[in-house]
């Protein structure tokens, strides 16, 4: 019996524009394509349009989302035996004719889901054309929202009635690309008799052991009669086991179990030990088709149920609850093709060294690549998944209800089996809107999707992966329900801090960032500031002369509302505007790192009332001001510093608590933490006022409050004095006065380096009292990257940070002391200073 045969169609491919209002330059011009890509990506590659991150290119290159494409390659066959011959489109992005010879074999328009047609009797002996026709995605998606009924959504143009990336229509951090192409691969499938058409794996501990689980879905030609077998085998640490089962109607499920197995946890709780599954299908022996799967043994659930606060919304996992350390994630690129497992791995990493153990995949962007999720499985990076719906009411009629279904099956089949899902989500923020956004007057009646997100969504999951835990949507609090005689939603507001899971957005868009503490929610899915990327990403991106907050570049990089406003507004309650461009940079930085630092600290003092903060954002698609701790050329942020320190295994912060101070420390290890707190009200000039030292004990997994006495925080020259906690290597500070109000002074920072492997060991001293000392070392080189920063050195004190680079790169003390690159919160109160090197 012959095995499945797989041959990539990925060769020869070629694309031309047909209709629409493209230049005169591609009148009749045939492109080189890639397979998988963009068009975006050929156009580039052969030097037909400028880079669309660059300038105003953006609006220069709109006319793309307006022409069809059609791209065709020719590829040869000859009938090799088999009873069937597939033709299989992993990813089309997005409304295309396919041809194969001439013949229509289908139509598509969802860039989330595959397709698969029966082309045997198609193909030809010999040379046989395929041709992918896309129509352009802005019209069409135009047309849709008129037959479907217009729906409200935050941006002008209707990407809820089109099954695409909604952020590649573009976002309030995002470029809109409009793009289109075969954005996965291609390849031609033959086989006979039958075929593995679904695998969905399950690994579940119990006891010491566990079992894995395989229900397999069959398809088969209807050719003669057969007996078919599906063969599983399981090996990994400690552990090997198989099984075989004979599979009757086309359906059937293969059990292996094994005596011990590891458990897998998230990062910062134990190991990742994983474990190979092999699903092996057998016709009258022979071994005819094959998939794999690398799969963990744990558990997962989230507590909701009712307490005297409210409702939790806690994350178990093995029976553990886990602190979530969240960060919200955005397509890495905002041409998404580009994005390979090596810079999936590049990103994911920095999470990991930034202390993070949950990445939520964002409801506007897409199902990424297998790369993403088995990358997070081996780091043990938890992973919340989006279905695809955000900040709109989508239609629930055909044809888009129907496309869903699909995309949904098809993703909770491929998604399910990972070892860090810890939980499906209906949409982000859609159950919000539809309460508080106006929408219920526009839509007078029409639907939104609350089928989606209340009925089939959750059918599906209970179908087809039971065991993975699902929420109607984000944010969401668990009483919430749907009457659907009524039209209305029932039980608390999904946005209820006292209630599961919460978005804050009332301060970025007009509260200051201190008003984060007026709140206790026991989970906050969403919340964020925004800053400029690094220096070196901006000016690369940007030709302004003079380059101003306000030049045109720079407002083109700037896609919120009123963005530029609110990064003054929310500046100025602890920092006076700098007048000139790199100092404002810096200021926008810094406040950006302040606000979600201050945040963080709160949130976590408050633990375990509130179980986890998911910061918005990890990453960029573009360079961009936004809300993001690593920009779109993958240069950190002041903020990764800020996330790093609030999500470090222990903390020590100082937080309001009545009509005073407390120390809070946090231990999220497994180690019982013995300190010696010693606490000082000091004057910037080094003098102590008033000390005291209390010996402690954090239990593991836990929060310790230690009040703070009057004397330390009654300080009597706000402006000259500072609290600082000390508690071996951490340290909390409490300033009693605003920066802008503050008697901070000159530093006086000094530096050496010295050349180490991965870069260069930078010491910093200060003179001085010297606040959030930080290295924006992109600019001494492009490659610099520090790995900490945000820095408070007392006077006298050394700090030592590594900046990595290329080892064929030399960073000079000179460079790093330049005033342009190490940076305080001083010198956004006294000027930016002279540090020396040495």
């Amino acid at each position: 019996m012959v095995r499945l045969s797989r041959r990539a169609l990925d060769s020869a491919w070629t694309v031309r524009a047909t209709a629409g209002p493209f230049p005169d330059s591609l009148g009749g011009l045939t492109v080189p394509a890639t397979v998988p890509g963009s068009i975006h990506v050929d156009l580039l590659e052969e030097g037909l349009i400028p880079d669309p991150f660059h300038g105003d290119n953006e609006s220069l290159l709109a006319w793309i989302g307006l022409v069809d494409w059609t791209y065709r390659t020719t590829f040869a066959w000859t009938p090799d035996g088999n009873d069937r011959h597939d033709l299989v489109f992993e990813g089309l992005d997005t409304v295309a004719t396919i041809r194969l010879n001439g013949e229509v074999i289908g139509e598509v328009a969802n860039q989330h889901r595959s397709y698969r047609y029966d082309v045997g009797a198609l193909l030809r002996d010999g040379d046989n054309d395929l041709e992918v026709a896309f129509r352009a995605p802005v019209p069409y998606a135009n047309r849709a929202s008129l037959d479907l009924g217009a729906r409200p959504r935050p941006y002008p143009l209707p990407y809820e009635a089109i099954r695409k990336s909604a952020c590649s229509f573009g976002w309030d951090w995002g470029i809109a690309t409009y793009t289109s192409g075969i954005w996965k691969p291609v390849h031609l499938d033959s086989w006979s008799t039958t075929r593995l058409a679904q695998a969905r794996v399950v690994a579940t501990p119990h006891g010491d052991g566990g079992r894995v689980g395989v229900d397999v879905v069959l398809e088969g030609t209807g050719a003669g009669a057969h007996s078919d077998a599906v063969r599983v085998s399981v090996r990994g640490p400690g552990a090997e086991g198989s099984a075989v089962a004979t599979i009757e109607g086309g359906e059937g499920r293969v059990e292996v179990e094994l005596p011990q197995v590891e458990r897998w946890w998230p990062v910062g709780y134990g190991d990742q030990p994983l474990y190979t599954v092999e699903v092996v299908l057998e016709h009258d022996g022979a071994a005819i088709d094959a998939t794999s799967r690398r799969v963990g043994f744990r558990t997962v659930r989230w507590n909701t149920e009712p307490d005297a606060a409210g409702t939790p919304y806690e994350l178990h996992v093995n029976e553990r609850p886990v602190f979530v350390k969240g960060v919200n994630w955005i397509p890495d690129d905002a041409l998404p093709v580009r994005v390979d497992r090596g810079r999936y791995e590049r990103r994911l990493r920095q999470a990991v060294e930034a202390n993070v153990n949950l990445v939520r995949v964002w409801g506007g962007g897409l199902y990424e690549s297998d790369d993403f999720y088995e990358l997070a499985d081996e780091m043990g990076l938890l992973v919340w998944q989006d279905f695809l719906f955000a900040c709109a009411a989508y239609p629930e009629e055909e044809p888009l209800r129907s496309e869903i279904e699909a995309e949904a099956r098809e993703n909770i089949v491929r998604l399910a089996s990972h070892a860090s899902l810890v939980q499906l989500v209906g949409n982000n923020e859609n159950l919000w809107g539809f309460e508080e956004w106006g929408w219920k007057l526009s839509l007078d009646g029409k639907s939104w999707g609350a089928t989606y997100y209340y009925e089939l969504l959750p059918a599906l999951v209970a179908e087809l992966a039971p065991h993975v835990p699902y929420a109607p949507g984000s944010p969401f609090s668990p009483e919430t329900g749907w009457d659907a005689a009524s039209g209305r939603q029932t039980g608390p507001h999904p946005n209820d801090e006292t209630r599961g899971s919460v978005h804050l957005w009332a301060q970025w868009n007009f509260r200051d960032w201190s008003t984060y503490r007026e709140h206790t929610p026991r989970f906050v899915a969403e919340f964020g500031w925004q800053a400029p990327p690094a220096w070196t990403t901006l000016t690369g991106s940007v030709d302004d002369d003079p380059l101003t907050p306000e030049s045109p570049g720079m407002i083109v990089h700037q896609k919120a509302i009123d963005g530029n406003k609110k990064l003054t507004s929310g500046l100025l309650p602890h920092f006076r505007v700098p007048a000139d461009m790199e100092t404002w940079h810096w200021a926008m930085q810094l406040n950006q790192a302040l606000a979600v630092g201050a945040a963080l600290d709160h949130f976590r003092s408050w633990a375990p009332h509130t179980m986890g903060a998911i910061v918005w954002q990890l990453n960029d698609c573009w360079p961009v001001t936004s809300w993001a701790a690593i920009d779109g050329a993958e240069r950190v942020k002041p903020l990764y510093h800020a996330l790093k320190r609030a999500f470090a295994p222990r903390v020590l912060t100082v937080q309001p608590r009545g009509a005073g101070l407390a120390a809070v420390l946090g231990n999220d290890t497994d180690e019982a933490w013995r300190a010696a707190v010693h606490l000082r009200r000091m004057t910037f000039g080094g003098d102590v006022l008033a000390e005291t030292t209390t010996d402690v004990t954090v239990d593991p997994r836990s929060t310790l409050t230690v009040p703070v006495g009057a004397a330390l925080t009654a300080a009597t020259d706000a402006a000259g004095e500072v609290l600082v906690v000390d508690a071996g290597s951490e340290r909390g500070v409490w300033y009693f006065a605003e920066p802008r109000d503050s008697a901070l002074g000159d530093p006086g920072l000094s530096v050496s380096t010295r050349a180490v492997v991965g870069g260069t060991e930078v010491s910093i001293t200060a003179a001085g009292f010297a606040r959030d000392v930080s290295l924006l070392a992109d600019k001494a080189h492009p490659s610099a990257q520090p790995e900490d920063g945000l820095l408070t050195l007392l006077p006298g004190e050394t700090v030592r940070i590594l900046v990595q680079h290329p080892d064929d790169v030399r960073l000079e003390a000179d460079a790093l002391a330049d005033p342009r690159v190490l940076r305080s919160a001083n010198h956004l109160v006294v000027g930016s200073g002279t540090g020396d090197a040495r």
